[in-house]
């Protein structure tokens, strides 16, 4: 089951002590904040958790699954994380 906001509201509220609706606006605040620095191509970090990049990905072909075409797909960004080394740790210590 993934972490929802839902769930991350739930658990600001509960390990702070805020009310709901304060809970849910600093929630949604972080998350405006992350999304407007990426949206400039800025990157994110984040200490001790990982660092979210914008990255350039150029031209490339492709095909299209339903025909079997060929097509040449335009230049984008993407997103991609990168964990910080003491998430990695946490992480498989729960192996």
């Amino acid at each position: 089951m993934a972490l929802t906001k839902t769930n991350i509201v739930d658990q600001v509220q509960e390990s702070i002590g805020y009310s709901r609706k304060r809970s849910s606006d600093l929630v949604e605040t972080l998350i405006e904040i992350i999304k407007d620095t990426i949206g400039t191509g800025e990157d994110v970090l984040v200490s001790g958790f990982g660092k979210f990049c914008v990255k350039e990905k150029g031209a490339r072909k492709g095909r299209n699954p339903a025909t079997g075409d060929d097509m040449m797909l335009e230049q984008r960004k993407v997103v991609t994380f990168k964990c910080s080394s003491v998430l990695r740790d946490r992480i498989n210590e729960q192996r």
